[in-house]
């Protein structure tokens, strides 16, 4: 490991991304349930209330709707809120003040009013924390437009896109998978802020584009190297964005491989995955040698079983199988 990088978790990451906030801009702090003296319900904000106090690391009362909407009005009156929401499916609670309220009051206003707030949450299976837990709706969010929808893969996006979000006059939403939490590997030790409307080319590949982003990635990635070992060569998008989409990445990729299979936690059903496969049809019909694949979740309420729960998500088995199945199972 050389000088210039440390060894970290997507989890340290985070926090320091958070911890940076705090010392460069005071009107930023944080705000959520156990964010405080607990440390977070995933230990990402542990430490900040004893370095930053009970004023910029706010406990919230067990209300997403109240404090979710504290947070868009803080934002409106110059703060930079960071709303940590503990897990996606709890955001349903505050999703009038997401939907109806930050994510239209700019247009409503006129232009007048900007709402700059960061709201932060878990999403994603894998503890085995059942079905009121472990579901992947950051497609629902993807919907919805006057926000923008980040998913933080890479610790290098873990530690920066929070930096540009902040920066953001309007709300962006980020999902961190839980799966990604404990995930280590080395970071520059100046890691700043990265843009946060591109698409990344994981690897490179020339006879299939996978697609993906979030908790799926490492999933798609193994997928991509044993299908190397069968002389299989896939590309891998990691989307990090998925509100506005990047386009000119998927279909630069596609118009290469000729060949797309998207990876989604989500349901298929009405799917992020879904609206990929339509932009792809749209864009690059005539470049497409096979139809688009999708691997996606089981229909099912996430189970609480761990074999049941594994067998409800993506893995890299059904990549394969997928990814082969465009090129007719060579």
């Amino acid at each position: 490991m050389s000088a210039a990088t440390i060894e970290t978790t997507y989890r340290e990451a985070v926090r320091q991304a958070i911890r940076d906030a705090l010392q460069r801009d005071p009107r930023v702090f944080l705000m959520g349930e156990d964010v405080g003296r607990y440390g977070g319900c995933y230990a990402v904000s542990k430490g900040l209330y004893e370095e930053f106090g009970p004023e910029r690391i706010r406990d919230t009362p067990l209300s997403e709707s109240a404090f979710t909407g504290a947070g868009i009005g803080a934002a409106m009156g110059g703060m930079r809120p960071i709303v940590e929401i503990m897990t996606v499916n709890f955001s349903l609670l505050a999703l009038d003040q997401i939907v109806n309220n930050a994510a239209t009051i700019r247009h409503m206003s006129g232009g007048q009013f900007n709402v700059p707030v960061v709201i932060r949450m878990a999403t994603g299976a894998g503890r085995q924390l059942a079905a009121q837990h472990s579901h992947s709706l950051e497609g629902w969010y993807a919907h919805i437009p006057g926000i923008k929808v980040l998913a933080p893969a890479t610790l290098e996006d873990a530690r920066g896109m929070l930096w540009t979000a902040l920066e953001d006059p309007d709300p962006v939403v980020i999902f961190e998978h839980v799966m990604l939490y404990n995930r280590s590997g080395e970071l520059a030790a100046d890691a700043g802020p990265v843009e946060i409307s591109r698409a990344a080319v994981r690897r490179e590949g020339k006879d299939v584009t996978l697609i993906t982003y979030g908790g799926s990635l490492y999933k798609t990635l193994d997928a991509a190297e044993a299908l190397a070992a069968e002389e299989i060569s896939a590309e891998v998008i990691d989307l990090r964005c998925l509100r506005p989409l990047d386009d000119a990445t998927l279909m630069a990729s596609v118009a290469k491989t000729h060949r797309a299979v998207i990876v989604d936690e989500g349901w298929r059903s009405g799917s992020l995955a879904a609206e990929l496969s339509a932009r792809i049809m749209e864009q690059t019909f005539w470049e497409l040698d096979a139809p688009v694949g999708r691997v996606c979740s089981a229909e099912v309420p996430i189970p609480y079983p761990k074999h049941l729960e594994d067998a409800a998500l993506p893995q890299p088995a059904g990549i394969m199988v997928a990814a082969k199945a465009t090129l007719g199972s060579r």
